[in-house]
């Protein structure tokens, strides 16, 4: 039986916080509030861009400038998706094993969706399939963009495993049906993946193949 592995993108697959911190502050600039730290924008991720900036700009949605920031935003990193991105180390030998062993690779992240292929299709040729936020679809931890991802590939949840750094990835799997494998190197902390029930937790990416492969 085929095996898949459905990937998170931001902290999982990809360091992605610094080309997002120079983004949110450049709209936040632009309406004058107050930038913000690494570390806070560390905290904001996860739940997409409009929550991203919900969490950045004063008093969020309440804000009469909102819009207007979340659409800078939007056009900033849009321009600059790339530019201290990376992916982190171990990554692209991973996604070599597992496609060399024939397990079929996706990607489902709450990015939004062009910013989603643009990346994989820059770094990670080897995945067949990645599906980002995408207007009128729920976002993790619905269940829909993995369902999505199964469909295409034509593969079962039983050997389906979904990966990511946050405890929206882990709900995502059990919302779905399938396994989940928690990543430490990302963007959570290794006890918010304990308490949000992941099935396995991988400290390096090769340890993501012995429990694919295995």
């Amino acid at each position: 039986m085929e095996k898949c592995v459905i990937f998170d993108l931001d902290g999982t697959l990809l360091y992605t916080l610094e080309d997002l911190q120079d983004a949110v502050n450049s709209a936040l600039r632009f309406c004058n509030f107050k930038e913000r730290t690494l570390n806070e924008i560390r905290n904001f991720v996860g739940n997409g861009v409009v929550l991203l900036m919900e969490r950045a700009i004063p008093d969020g949605r309440k804000n009469p400038l909102f819009d207007e920031c979340l659409n800078c935003f939007y056009k900033n990193y849009s321009g600059n998706v790339n530019e201290k991105t990376h992916p982190y180390d171990g990554i692209p030998e991973l996604l070599y094993s597992l496609n060399k062993n024939g397990v079929k690779l996706a990607v489902n992240s709450n990015k939004y969706d062009t910013a989603v292929k643009d990346l994989c299709r820059i770094y990670f040729p080897q995945i067949q399939i990645a599906i980002g936020a995408r207007e009128g679809i729920e976002t993790k931890p619905a269940p829909y963009g993995v369902n999505d991802i199964l469909k295409f590939l034509n593969v079962s949840k039983v050997n389906t495993f979904f990966i990511g750094d946050s405890s929206v990835d882990m709900h995502t799997a059990q919302n779905a049906g399938i396994k989940s494998i928690g990543v430490t190197w990302g963007y959570r902390s290794k006890e918010s993946l304990i308490d949000a029930g992941a099935d396995f937790i991988v400290d390096k990416p090769q340890e993501i193949i012995d429990i694919v492969l295995k």
